[in-house]
């Protein structure tokens, strides 16, 4: 048995990685790749967000707004915000960064990203930071402008779908005749 032992011991030395492959070292992790979205001259250069990308971005926009609200009512004691105030947090809302947000190519079709809206399956890029902040902020303060901030507040106070539907599904809004989107989870909104 000694014999057998040190000639396979010895094999095992002089074999280098042949006998390492086949015992201990781990599979090698499966390769996946992605590619940024092709991204037409409009996408890439105009100021105003594509049609395309609308409804997506009423639905982040007011989401933006119902969690501002929220934070500010939660300081208050959930109590309803004097006007002065809610002005001041939709503005607050309007004017913020928006760096969270971007556009990724999902199933062959583009689609906005970022903080409440739903969570991306499959393996994408997504193009931020460029035109996308300042497009959402123009929409946003579009939104508010257009609504009033008196209606926007009041449809917050009703609940996250009645700002939805005010913004975004209305007669005229971007997803109107489009189903609406399912509220994100509660998980999705703590990223904020």
């Amino acid at each position: 048995m000694r014999p057998a032992l040190a000639a396979w011991l010895m094999l095992s030395l002089l074999g280098g990685t042949g006998a390492q492959d086949r015992c201990g070292d781990p599979p090698a992790a499966p390769s996946h790749s992605a590619s940024a979205p092709q991204l037409s001259p409009e996408e890439r250069l105009s100021p105003h967000m594509p049609e395309s990308l609308r409804c997506d971005a009423c639905h982040a926009i007011a989401f933006q707004i119902e969690e501002q609200l929220r934070k500010a009512e939660g300081k208050v004691g959930k109590k309803a915000l004097k006007e002065s105030d809610y002005m001041e947090v939709l503005e607050r809302s309007c004017s913020q960064d928006w760096e969270g947000y971007g556009v990724l190519e999902l199933d062959g079709e583009k689609r906005l990203s970022g903080p409440g809206m739903p969570r991306q399956q499959s393996l994408s890029v997504m193009v931020s930071g460029g035109p996308w902040p300042s497009r959402l902020s123009k929409l946003c303060h579009g939104y508010v402008g257009e609504q009033g901030e008196a209606q926007v507040y009041g449809a917050h106070r009703r609940g996250p779908a009645a700002l939805r539907q005010l913004l975004c599904h209305g007669d005229k809004g971007p997803c109107a005749g489009r189903k609406e989107r399912p509220e994100p989870s509660k998980a999705l909104q703590n990223e904020l």
